[in-house]
């Protein structure tokens, strides 16, 4: 019997078979995926074969081969990874420039992430409705630059509601993850892209302006047929809700492959005099030349080289 994985609940996990039922799963015996060594070898949005049992519970004996996944190393365990969702449409990035702040480094790493495997991603800057004029001014700004880079960027308030037609149109007949810090409010976005999900929020810690965890699992959420002019295309319209993150080290990349998960970099690489330039420090470096030039910006350079650093100490950095 084959199915889909909708949710992770750590050791539990919902399986939507093809004819449509819900089956609560844990995995067969010491279930490991070839060449991963993950905290979560099954994850939201995987494909699966199930094997039932008595007890009107089934064991996961196989997952399908992947066409992408979102893949974090995992905070606690330096050597193993986090898969964020799988097989996957797009993600979007909730970010906030303030209450709490997002930070450019944090964005940039999420993104390379997104870039090795061809994930698309919108920037979604949430709370818009909180700013003061000087924060929106600089919330422009930072929209701009990733927009110059080739991302798409969304302003939105869940609170008000404004932007939220937009943001509900891209969702449309698409898989999509939502990801971003704690406190950026991703839960309040999708109890407003999807009226009576009613999922738990969360006030910001008024000592730190930081988020507190209120989504511990991932869930794959329909967005309804009934929510959309096109049936059709809401019929197979998801949405993976993932637990707030605070940094997002990087995993499972080459420290040469790096340049390209930087669109820009990789860019202006190619008329580098050396192949294996680092853009760091080598003569006749294009990038650097770009970048002295203004034609890249001086943070994404710096996150280019953060996680540079990430490679020559093979350590996690939590980013803020």
């Amino acid at each position: 019997m084959k199915g889909l994985v909708v949710k992770n609940t750590g050791s539990w996990y919902t399986v939507k078979t093809d004819d449509g039922a819900l089956v609560a799963c844990k995995m067969k015996g010491n279930f490991r995926l070839k060449g991963i060594r993950s905290t979560n070898p099954v994850a939201v949005g995987d494909r699966v074969e199930i094997l039932p049992n008595q007890e009107g519970t089934a064991f996961i004996t196989a997952i399908e081969d992947r066409r992408n996944y979102i893949i974090r190393k995992s905070s606690n365990l330096s050597k193993q990874s986090h898969i964020i969702a799988a097989n996957v449409d797009q993600a979007f990035l909730i970010v906030t420039i303030n209450h709490p702040e997002t930070s450019l480094v944090f964005i940039d790493r999420f993104l390379a992430s997104a870039e090795a495997y061809r994930i698309p991603v919108v920037l979604v800057f949430n709370k818009r409705d909180l700013l003061s004029d000087e924060e929106l001014h600089y919330q422009q700004l930072v929209m701009d630059l990733y927009e110059n880079v080739g991302y798409h960027c969304i302003s939105v308030s869940a609170q008000t509601g404004e932007g939220m037609e937009q943001l509900h149109g891209l969702l449309q007949g698409k898989i999509t993850a939502l990801s971003g810090n704690s406190g950026v409010g991703k839960s309040t976005l999708i109890n407003k892209l999807i009226p009576g999900q009613n999922l738990r929020t969360s006030e910001i810690s008024d000592a730190h302006d930081t988020g507190m965890h209120t989504t511990t699992f991932s869930e794959m959420i329909p967005l309804g047929a009934g929510d959309a002019a096109d049936g059709a295309a809401a019929a197979c319209s998801y949405i993976i809700d993932t637990p707030g993150i605070k940094g997002f080290g990087t995993f499972d990349m080459e420290r040469e492959e790096l340049t390209s998960y930087f669109k820009e970099i990789f860019h202006f690489s190619k008329d580098c005099r050396f192949s294996n330039c680092t853009h760091t420090h080598e003569p006749g470096c294009a990038v650097l030349k770009a970048l002295e030039e203004h034609y890249i910006a001086q943070s994404r350079y710096q996150s280019y080289l953060s996680m540079l650093d990430d490679k020559d100490e093979n350590k996690y950095r939590e980013a803020y």
